[in-house]
């Protein structure tokens, strides 16, 4: 399964919501499993822990069935949320990349049995399989996405090419709750509280910006660059306008 043309991917994926739940095949599954325990961590210090599981595990709550889930657990550290979106989102453009449809899950929950069989605390899960409809896999054009401007979410100069990818990345509710500032070497990425209509999407606010994060590092690393994922003493103590910083990517 390919893995490596993450960046040329972020421009089409989309959520998949209709699957078609034929279940996919055991070498397939064992494709998938091997890639989710390669997954790159934000914080190498926090545990996490990836499962596979049927739709038997998850009580759904009105969502549409998908014939496959990951189930994710997280130990309960500072940044483990945009840990997990970041870990996550390499996921969901390999599913994106092998033709194979996703969709970040909130509203559904774990049974007893599913959050009795880690030790660690459950987090979200991720439905996949094959899209119901094989033409509605991809976007056929960047006008698709509905999303602020660039304008809206960055004051940085000379790096739309960048931010490009960041501008278009999911997020619960499509609330977009990201600002970036600095400069083309040193992005640094603060989060912004949503409104009152969206105000319940607060705690995926973090997972929103670590898939965020994830996007400007496989654009960085498309076009040549070494994109490492620091934290900045200035930015943490400087509030920009209300918003709460999060990380700085440093560019060279």
């Amino acid at each position: 399964m390919k893995k490596n043309k993450f960046y040329s991917y972020i421009f089409k994926r989309k959520s998949i919501r209709n699957y078609d739940l034929t279940p996919l095949d055991d070498a397939k599954l064992k494709e998938i499993s091997e890639y989710l325990n390669s997954l790159k961590p934000i914080y190498d210090d926090i545990k996490t822990e990836l499962k596979i599981i049927s739709p038997d595990y998850v009580k759904r709550r009105m969502m549409k069935e998908a014939p496959h889930y990951i189930a994710v657990f997280s130990e309960v550290k500072e940044g483990y949320l945009t840990n997990i979106g970041y870990m996550l989102q390499q996921a969901d453009l390999f599913f994106s990349v092998n033709g194979l449809g996703c969709c970040w899950q909130g509203i559904p929950a774990p049974t007893k049995e599913l959050v009795g069989s880690s030790s660690l605390d459950f987090v979200i899960f991720i439905a996949f399989g094959k899209p119901k409809d094989p033409r509605s896999l991809h976007r056929s054009s960047v006008s698709e996405f509905k999303r602020k401007s660039l304008g809206e979410i960055t004051d940085i100069a000379g790096a739309d090419e960048l931010l490009e990818v960041a501008r278009i990345a999911p997020s619960a509710t499509n609330s977009q709750p990201w600002f970036f500032t600095g400069d083309k070497n040193l992005i640094h990425a603060y989060s912004v509280e949503p409104g009152f209509i969206k105000r319940f999407t607060k705690k995926y606010i973090p997972i929103d910006m670590g898939i965020a994060i994830c996007h400007l590092q496989i654009a960085a690393e498309h076009f040549g660059k070494k994109a490492e994922i620091v934290f900045d003493k200035t930015a943490g103590a400087n509030v920009h306008n209300g918003r709460k910083y999060i990380a700085s990517l440093k560019i060279k």
